[in-house]
């Protein structure tokens, strides 16, 4: 068994994987390198074949989304240690060594991302994961160096490692033994916020999750889909739901879920006024389908309910919707005190 794995979740990433799988493979030493392929349709795996004959590669035979493509991948790789690595970033040199040292002498840490830059703006933040990730009162996701839509410029005021909510699927380190004991993704969610709710389940099982930004990567995002795509929208408003369901703790799931569903509906009333005008129908189409599902996530509920918890310091007890829009504070930093959420 060897020690670290990466593995890069690929589908029909022919025109992507000359740009950034060189960097992965130059700059990670001491680590095999998978490719797990998500049935892909293009000339991707000639190309790794042909260029990095030492990638492994594992076919899928079928596209299984991010959540599902990741379990059954990695069911077939046996390390201590799983990097799950997005296709559309560029890593940099000593990139893994220094996470995996940090992991080593923090065994109760059962997940750790790296800062995560913008590959087209590397002075910004990358949407998906900035500095660390939290959720506000409401279980919306935000993160040091990113609120809803708007980055900020990485000037070293997030540089300290510190405890986060959820580390980024985009560049996650993972003990495989944690991954799998609390079951890996949820493949009902296909595809966005299954990092979100698998480190959940991680703290409510008694682990930490941290940020450390001494290593640094640059993610191109949007590779896939871009942020206003509408099946994007349309993933991030269901499976943010699903997560409330599975996830809170008795008594607060339903009411809290209420409220939320509330500012879902004034989210897609901006999407009519703002755009994209497909958002409006979008974040239907995901609740009708959250209440399609609801009784499969009330199964699941019942199954972790007993863990359950809300009561996390890594939890920015405010809306970042009335921050956001009303007080018109668009920076992590002047929403959660550094004080606050480190309890």
């Amino acid at each position: 068994m060897t020690k670290v794995a990466v593995a890069l979740l690929n589908w029909n990433g022919e025109k992507i994987l000359p740009t950034f799988l060189p960097s992965v493979v130059h700059n990670t030493s001491n680590a095999d390198i998978y490719i797990i392929d998500n049935a892909s349709t293009d000339g991707s795996l000639d190309y790794v074949a042909k260029n990095f004959p030492q990638v492994k590669i594992i076919n899928l035979e079928q596209n299984y989304g991010f959540a599902g493509g990741y379990n059954k991948g990695l069911e077939r790789i046996k390390a201590e240690y799983f990097v799950l690595l997005n296709t559309d970033v560029k890593v940099t040199p000593g990139w893994t060594e220094k996470i995996i040292q940090f992991m080593d002498a923090h065994p109760k840490i059962a997940a750790v991302q790296p800062k995560i830059l913008s590959f087209r703006e590397p002075e910004k933040f990358e949407y998906a994961g900035a500095a660390g990730g939290f959720i506000d009162k409401w279980g919306y996701p935000l993160a040091r160096g990113r609120v809803l839509n708007v980055v900020e410029q990485d000037k070293g005021q997030y540089n300290d490692i510190t405890p986060v909510f959820w580390a980024s699927g985009a560049a996650m380190f993972i003990r495989a033994c944690d991954f799998f004991k609390v079951g890996g993704f949820d493949e009902d969610f296909f595809a966005h916020m299954e990092e979100i709710d698998l480190c959940w389940r991680l703290k409510n099982m008694g682990k930490q999750i941290y940020v450390y930004p001494n290593a640094t990567v640059f993610h191109l995002g949007g590779g896939t889909l871009e942020y206003n795509n509408p099946r994007k929208i349309y993933f991030n408003f269901r499976n943010s739901l699903y997560m409330l369901v599975k996830n809170m703790p008795v008594g607060k799931a339903f009411p809290l879920i209420f409220w939320r569903m509330v500012l879902d509906g004034i989210a897609a009333l901006n999407f009519l006024t703002a755009g994209p005008r497909q958002g409006f129908i979008q974040v239907l189409r995901a609740h009708l389908h959250f209440y399609k599902n609801l009784k499969t996530f009330i199964k699941k509920r019942r199954k972790l309910k007993k863990n359950n918890k809300f009561d996390y310091p890594e939890i920015i007890h405010k809306s970042i919707i009335w921050q956001f829009y009303v007080k018109k504070k668009h920076f992590f930093s002047q929403i959660a005190d550094k004080n606050e959420y480190h309890g």
